[in-house]
């Protein structure tokens, strides 16, 4: 029995979905005539209350291209210094969109808005000119936490007040939504473009989905060829997704639980210097300064557990479809072992 705690992206597609998947009717999507992707894009436009929706093969690509509608090269995006845009894409927003960002570092990266306030640059030519506003719920690297949705709502006040776009990079999103008792229709009043990942805690093999109104969506097919990301007969994935959405969400909560189990164990080891805050199912944590970590995390892999490093001595589990009660009951007994 391998247990893999990498990431919730190592899950693989369920007999049911596989089976869903290959009953798929599929057409073009390039020509837009691929039924199945189509009903996806439809049906997530809707639990958002936008008007139209674009698959796509990853995050990355959804959230570059929303930075793209929203920003012109010279511009800058106001983001959390770890924000998955500005540390995991490559550093795409500046070779694609030609923007910079400017990093906050406040609040556990739960800025504000007075936060947001301060960082936008004077309406002067030499500065660059902040267009589009960056946050992600949940927040990967700060421990899967999720955000305050009045602080969000202030967020959109102050963007609309100066003219600001306000994109949500939302690929564990859905744990959000479970944790917190939050709706779809809530994000999609306030964010302008929100990108939502299927193949994180859905369970799904591949794709994201980006949301908004025409008017700000009207280019980002184009934008998606630009980047190489129009596909043919996708469908068999977009049904992947239309499955995920019908049977996957609500069970989120295990994970979050699960997670919650494993950061109360590490709470009880010697070795073990602090567990981050756990609201999700991410769980980041410390060991003591004399402990080897490359030791501990070998110790791990020998009996078949793979986590991961963050850097800056900060280790990662986090907790997925794939996970199953059998194998949290194993994790705990070998980790109350150190």
């Amino acid at each position: 029995m391998i247990i893999d705690l990498r990431s919730d992206t190592v899950t693989k597609p369920s007999q049911p979905m596989l089976e869903a998947m290959m009953q798929a009717e599929v057409g073009d999507d390039v020509f837009r005539e691929d039924p199945t992707v189509n009903a996806l894009e439809t049906k997530i436009a809707k639990m958002f209350g936008k008007e139209t929706a674009m698959f796509f093969p990853s995050g990355t690509m959804a959230n570059q291209t929303a930075i793209k509608l929203h920003t012109q090269p010279g511009d800058q995006v106001i983001c959390d210094k770890y924000a998955h845009i500005f540390n995991y894409e490559s550093g795409g927003a500046s070779f694609n969109s030609g923007v910079s960002c400017n990093l906050l570092d406040v609040n556990d990266g739960m800025f504000t808005t007075k936060d947001v306030l301060e960082a936008i640059n004077p309406d002067a030519y030499y500065y660059s000119k902040t267009s589009l506003v960056e946050i992600e719920n949940t927040a990967n690297k700060r421990g899967g936490s999720c955000w305050d949705f009045n602080e969000i709502e202030k967020i959109r006040t102050v963007c609309t007040e100066n003219n600001l776009g306000f994109h949500l990079d939302g690929a564990r999103l859905w744990h959000a939504l479970v944790a917190k008792n939050e709706t779809t229709e809530q994000y999609g009043n306030v964010f302008d473009t929100i990108s939502v990942c299927l193949s994180k805690g859905l369970g799904c093999p591949v794709g994201s989905v980006l949301v908004g109104n025409k008017d700000i969506m009207q280019n980002a097919i184009r934008i998606r060829k630009i980047f190489g990301g129009n596909m043919r007969q996708v469908g068999y994935l977009a049904a992947a997704g239309l499955y995920a959405l019908d049977n996957n969400i609500e069970r989120l909560a295990e994970d979050h639980k699960k997670a919650k189990g494993i950061g109360a164990v590490l709470n009880q080891l010697s070795i073990v210097k602090s567990v981050e805050p756990i609201e999700t199912n991410i769980v980041i944590f410390e060991l003591m300064p004399e402990v080897n970590e490359k030791e501990f995390t070998q110790k791990l892999a020998d009996k078949n557990i793979h986590i991961i490093s963050m850097g800056g001595g900060k280790l990662r589990m986090v907790t997925h479809l794939d996970y199953t009660n059998v194998m949290h009951d194993k994790l705990l007994s070998e980790l109350r072992t150190f």
